[in-house]
């Protein structure tokens, strides 16, 4: 039997870890990389749009730079990434031409996810790529990434660009053959074939932080597969030598169904790739207002305003007792909001003008976490 929503997809996100590709030194494998590629042009064969997001550009600059093992420090992982990345290209580069395919490489920082403008463009060049008929190679832009480097071994990152590409699939390919409700090794781990909501992960027993020449793991795995289904988004997570097999529907690894509908890309950026830029304390009555009337934030529901944030700039809402509930669009300036908590509309009005007349945070704007 196989899996509707693997061959039903029009447009497909395969995400390709570092251990995947490369051999037990840490060099780059050709043949790993061929047999991902002849999986994924399978998919674009029977008419499917493709994206690839691949880590490995470390890892392939492992060998050339004669460094037994992926390096701790940021000097040397930016040094080995600088090397890898043009060996790890031209390697998909060759590999995709033998099947008639083009590819364009696409590389990202977190910054060009967090910030909108930039989200805005890596979206545009994504349409014409693909539009073009090319096959996006995207990897994170470890030569110039300091902290980001640690990204989530680029799971949080193709899960983003899943849902940034308008994907219907998002397939997830490691060195392990899906998710176990524990430890893999341990006798009797049972694998899970599907997930349909959180329930099916009560009691499940993950670790393990990646192997030696990636640095992801299954919490990675888990909250990338919780952010692509959570916007309409079926994931698949499998071992690599399972991709033929996982892309054309195969019931292997783990399928997590979507359990949420797509939603506006400006809500998916704010709610998992925004960077918020200060906080706000909300009262009891304006928390209820907001997480169960789904209301927009008013200046009468504020008790505090923390940070040095513009109109426009994402804020994250608190409780009164400081639990995250919310993140959203402010529409004032810090400076402006301590002279209007606790205040009606109606009175901002009467007193400064109609302009105050307006929500702090609209709930179009605004998403509850």
């Amino acid at each position: 039997m196989t899996r509707d929503a693997v061959v039903g997809a029009r447009r497909v996100v395969v995400k390709v870890g570092s251990s995947s590709l490369t051999t037990v030194e840490g060099a780059l494998d050709p043949a790993r990389v061929r047999a991902v590629v002849d999986s994924v042009a399978a998919v674009r064969a029977r008419g499917a749009d493709v994206v690839v997001v691949s880590s490995g550009a470390i890892a392939a600059g492992l060998a050339p730079l004669h460094l037994a093992r992926r390096p701790r420090d940021l000097a040397r992982q930016q040094a080995a990434a600088s090397v890898g990345q043009g060996v790890l290209v031209h390697r998909y580069t060759e590999e995709f031409a033998r099947h008639g395919a083009t590819t364009g490489q696409v590389l990202l920082t977190v910054d060009d996810v967090m910030r909108r403008n930039h989200y805005r463009n890596a979206q545009r060049t994504f349409a014409k790529l693909l539009e073009l008929g090319a096959v996006p190679v995207v990897n994170e832009n470890d030569t110039v990434a300091t902290s980001e480097i640690r990204f989530g071994d680029n799971d949080r990152l193709a899960a983003l660009v899943a849902h940034l590409v308008r994907a219907d699939l998002l397939v997830l390919l490691s060195d392990v053959d899906g998710l176990y409700d524990g430890p893999p090794s341990r006798p009797g781990a049972r694998l899970l074939t599907d997930v349909r909501s959180e329930d099916d992960l009560v009691g499940i027993r993950i670790g393990g932080t990646g192997s030696k020449v990636g640095s992801g793991g299954m919490h990675t795995k888990l909250e990338a597969a919780r952010i692509a289904t959570g916007a309409g988004i079926a994931v698949v997570l499998t071992d690599a030598r399972l991709a033929g097999p996982a892309l054309t529907g195969e019931e292997v690894g783990t399928l997590f169904h979507p359990t949420g509908r797509r939603r506006p890309t400006r809500l998916l950026w704010l709610a998992h790739a925004s960077e918020p830029r200060g906080r706000i304390t909300l009262d009891a009555g304006a928390v209820r207002a907001v997480v169960q009337h789904r209301a927009s934030l008013l200046p009468a529901g504020i008790i505090d305003v923390d940070g040095d944030f513009g109109a426009g700039d994402p804020v994250d809402l608190l409780g009164p007792d400081g639990t995250l509930v919310a993140r959203g669009l402010v529409n004032y300036d810090a400076a402006e909001l301590p002279d209007l908590a606790g205040r009606s509309t109606r009175e901002l009005a009467d007193t400064l003008g109609p302009a105050y007349e307006r929500e702090v945070v609209h709930r179009d704007d605004l998403v509850l976490l």
